[in-house]
């Protein structure tokens, strides 16, 4: 077993109809309707799976087509540089690189992308009161929650659990027992083993960047095999951020692909036969057809359960694009006149606590001063109550939380903005999380190769660019083992 950081952890953890009906559609023109070469391939999504396929395939000299609703690449990377001044940006997608994300650290490097080194956690704001990080880890201060451990913030929950690691043998062969915890959640396991409601809460704040569910939507087996890999938890790991912005990462692969790209093309319907593949899309107010001998899927089954499927896939891959669960994720960025979190006794520039906002952090680390950037990380029903409310009233909540940690936030406000991911008409959630019922081998079934279609994206391996590059890559071996490349 090892030590490894929460969010690590995290992402390690670990269908039967049409998904929906459409208008009838008229067919405005259609692309080769009998494929010429069998080294065709459509691809489907301009994120960081759909990207890296693309690149990979057209390196080995196969013909591409990707597919983008959107008029930009990347997906969920998705970085901000309006409204913010003195060249300042903030990342309000997918954020971190860790230093085992071999996949995106790989292609950085390849693309000549320098990763930066975020800071650690140097503040806890928890009800109500201000920590040391370094007092706490010192074992100086406790989290003021019934069962909290002396100096430990995360996997409190833990002791509750272990004696289910008894029970496995073989990680690969899970007794009847251990397999039944997939029917139930986190929540019910926890109060099932007599933890406090303080440990509950606890998960769910030192979770809030990871699972974007509630502990009562969490897959409680997902959750014991977790603890039961890892023997501990750490916040000291070497994880960054691409320098200049981590849209970088996705720009570059989207100019080496650049002529396969057609932006703009919201799918409407797919239909797979045994040697072609067809695929209808909105094109310019109409409906265009293109076909092709082989696909790779690469958009996020919130999206593709909304697509009209003919010619079904299997029973299992269709419950998991109808059931795959995705999270409530919302981002804050606000800029102030001055980094005033920097400045002596403060509460630091990166904080974790148990406010709506859940991570409040500096962000513009490699940008000049004196302006500054506090980003936020806002997760599962916190995120879901604020997206009620109007962007207006979203903003003012948000700065009325930073006033109550620091003090002179009000006095150096500049703007702000919001991003909620589940009202962006191509994700509507975050990313994918494992829910109850879904088994340990969820993932795996949203991956598999489905005859000439395959799939790709971070809900097939983890919740990570690194995880959405390296399924790409997978889905790009796929497509050149079943042509004989």
């Amino acid at each position: 077993m090892t030590n490894i950081s929460r969010r690590k952890f995290i992402k390690k953890g670990g269908a039967g109809l049409a998904v929906s009906t459409l208008t009838p559609m008229v067919t405005a023109r259609v692309f080769s309707s009998a494929p010429e070469s069998d080294r065709r391939v459509l691809i489907i999504g301009a994120g960081l799976a759909g990207l890296s396929c693309a690149y990979e395939l057209k390196q080995a000299g196969f013909d591409v087509i990707l597919l983008e609703a959107r008029t930009r690449p990347g997906g969920r990377v998705r970085t901000y540089r309006d409204p913010f001044a003195d060249g300042l940006y903030a990342e309000m997608g997918a954020e971190y690189v860790d230093s085992s994300d071999t996949y995106a650290r790989k292609y950085c490097k390849k693309f000549g992308l320098e990763v930066l080194t975020a800071k650690l956690y140097d503040g806890i704001f928890v009800r109500g009161r201000r920590y040391s990080m370094k007092d706490f880890k010192d074992n100086k201060q406790t989290l003021p929650f019934e069962g909290a451990e002396p100096g430990k913030l995360f996997a409190n929950e833990r002791k509750y659990i272990e004696h289910w690691f008894e029970k496995i043998e073989d990680i690969n062969d899970l007794p009847k027992e251990v397999l039944e915890l997939d029917n139930i959640s986190v929540a019910q396991l926890l109060r099932k083993e007599k933890a406090p409601r303080d440990i509950v809460d606890l998960y769910t704040y030192t979770n809030a960047t990871e699972s974007t569910i509630r502990p009562d939507q969490a897959n409680a087996l997902g959750f014991v095999l977790g603890h039961y890999r890892a023997s501990g938890f750490n916040e000291d790991t070497d994880e960054g951020r691409i320098l200049g912005g981590n849209d970088q990462l996705p720009k570059r692969f989207a100019q080496e692909v650049s002529d396969s790209i057609m932006y703009g093309k919201p799918v409407r319907r797919i239909s797979t036969g045994k040697k072609v593949v067809e695929v209808s899309f909105e094109d310019g107010g109409k409906i265009s057809t293109i076909s092709s001998p082989r696909i790779v899927i690469a958009m996020p089954f919130s999206i593709l359960r909304k697509v009209r499927i003919d010619n079904e896939f299997p029973a299992d891959k269709m419950r998991c694009i109808r059931e795959l669960q995705y999270g409530h994720v919302m981002k804050f960025a606000m800029q102030f006149k001055q980094r005033f979190w920097d400045k002596p006794g403060s509460l630091g520039q990166r904080v974790f606590t148990d406010t709506p906002l859940r991570r409040v952090y500096h962000f513009s680390i490699d940008q000049p001063g004196p302006r500054g950037i506090l980003l936020t990380f806002t997760s599962a029903d916190d995120a879901r109550k604020l997206g009620k409310l109007s962007k207006d009233n979203r903003m003012k909540r948000a700065r009325e939380v930073v006033s109550g940690m620091w003090s002179e936030a009000e006095t150096y406000w500049e703007n702000g903005t919001v991003k909620y991911w589940n009202e962006d008409p191509f994700m509507q959630g975050s990313y994918s999380t494992s829910g109850v019922g879904h088994s340990k081998d969820f993932k795996d079934i949203a991956g598999r190769q489905e005859g000439i279609a395959h799939f790709a994206g971070e809900h097939t391996v983890a919740a990570s660019m690194n995880g959405a590059i390296k399924s790409g890559v997978r889905a790009s071996e796929e497509v050149k083992k079943a042509v004989g490349v």
